[in-house]
């Protein structure tokens, strides 16, 4: 039975995608790939990935995730920098879930070379 592709949209498995970030055995090259494994978190429910990646500016003390909210697709909508080159970045995304959807402009920034979370702009 072939492996389903990792709930960030990516054809990869979870375990070749988010979840080597997830695990810590690799680091999100860009402000994209930041944004796919945070909500591949939020999907797996796991606030302790979401809270070391956001920000220790914007960072909230705890982060406590609803555990009925069931996160059904990630729509990548348009980037702007984020790259391997760059220190900061958007992400502009619409994350849907049972019964709506979230639409959000997030910025990145990296911190000691790693992208973090900054904030964001809900737009809808």
């Amino acid at each position: 039975m072939p492996t389903p592709p990792c709930p960030c949209g990516r054809s990869e498995s979870y375990e070749k995608c988010c979840g080597r970030f997830h695990g810590g055995t690799a680091a999100a090259p860009t402000a994209e790939a930041l944004m796919r494994s945070r909500y591949c978190a939020f999907v797996q429910g796991d606030a302790s990935y979401l809270l070391r990646t956001w920000h220790p500016r914007t960072r909230p003390a705890r982060l406590d995730l609803d555990p009925g909210m069931r996160w059904t697709g990630l729509e990548i909508l348009d980037t702007a920098d984020g790259s391997a080159f760059h220190t900061t970045g958007t992400v502009t995304f619409r994350a849907s879930y049972r019964g709506g959807s979230l639409h959000e402009r997030s910025r990145f920034e990296r911190v000691d070379g790693a992208w973090v979370y900054a904030d964001g702009e809900f737009l809808d």
